[in-house]
């Protein structure tokens, strides 16, 4: 707070870009409410965790990314966290379902849900990929499904 804070006596701040998701949401309890008191907009990224929160993702596919590919040594990829991410992938995965929907549209809602969130930018790498999460700008989690995801979440 005390860097937007320095930040904000020099010129307005219109927005941050933070990473966030439900497996990274360090922003969560500062940030956010820092930045809708203040009127700065929030435009998050990674929202799916490159990829962890996609509940496509598999411990044989983690093990199986190139050496070259920077997940290999991200601490979310890694025990002990992967089996963590994994089964909340799947709880994403479980409550997707039940609206005819994918984990990835989970994951993005989840973020969009907090009010200081503005905007997500997801990432993808082909048409079918972004007609998996598109639907995730109208999806709304109950309180109830964002309760089980911030149990999970906890551990």
């Amino acid at each position: 707070m005390a860097q937007l804070e320095r930040c904000r006596a020099i010129a307005p701040i219109t927005s941050l870009q933070p990473p966030y998701s439900a497996v990274s949401p360090e922003v969560q309890d500062a940030q956010l409410p820092y930045c809708q008191e203040h009127g700065i907009g929030v435009i998050v990224y990674s929202p799916m965790k490159s990829g962890l929160l996609t509940g496509k993702m598999t411990r044989e596919r983690v093990a199986a990314l190139p050496e070259d590919d920077f997940r290999r040594r991200a601490p979310a990829f890694q025990e002990p966290q992967l089996t963590r991410n994994l089964a909340l992938a799947d709880l994403m995965k479980e409550i997707g379902a039940r609206h005819g929907r994918g984990a990835g549209e989970v994951a993005i809602a989840w973020t969009l849900r907090h009010p200081a969130v503005t905007a997500a930018i997801v990432g993808m790498r082909s048409s079918e990929q972004a007609a998996g999460v598109v639907g995730a700008l109208e999806f709304q989690l109950s309180p109830e499904e964002i309760g089980e995801i911030e149990q999970a979440r906890r551990g």
